[in-house]
């Protein structure tokens, strides 16, 4: 197994999802380039972005969100993860779940938020 700066738990899942879908680490093509944005001379000095991409299929996914590179090799490879799942299984892909739950969580606190200023401007004309 590779160093990616992580519990071994989570990269054993990883792999483990990696698995199931189909992706080999054999298929993954790696990229260190340097990152951008803020970061001052840690940016400037060292290639911390990973950019990988699947040969088979040429998706390409790039990652510069931690400090170092053994974590965006991490990131990366489960941002290549989600996006195949989101092709293959649709609406039954853990990131689809996860936004669709969120959206439902927002729409009933507005509508709650919306009931109480009724309910307020009503008691309010009486």
């Amino acid at each position: 197994m590779t160093k990616f700066g992580v519990r071994p738990e989570k990269i054993g899942k990883l792999y483990s999802r990696m698995a199931a879908v189909g992706i080999r680490e054999e298929d993954i093509e790696e990229r260190f380039i340097r990152a951008t944005g803020h970061g001052g001379q840690n940016l400037n000095k060292t290639s911390t972005c990973v950019q990988i991409r699947h040969i088979p299929s040429g998706i390409i996914v790039k990652s510069q969100r931690g400090r170092t590179q053994g974590l965006n090799r991490f990131l990366a490879r489960r941002s290549l993860l989600e996006v195949f799942e989101v092709r293959l299984l649709g609406s039954e892909s853990t990131k689809l779940k996860k936004n669709e739950r969120i959206r439902k969580q927002k729409l009933r606190r507005r509508t709650r938020s919306k009931k109480k200023l009724e309910l307020s401007s009503r008691v309010e004309k009486v």
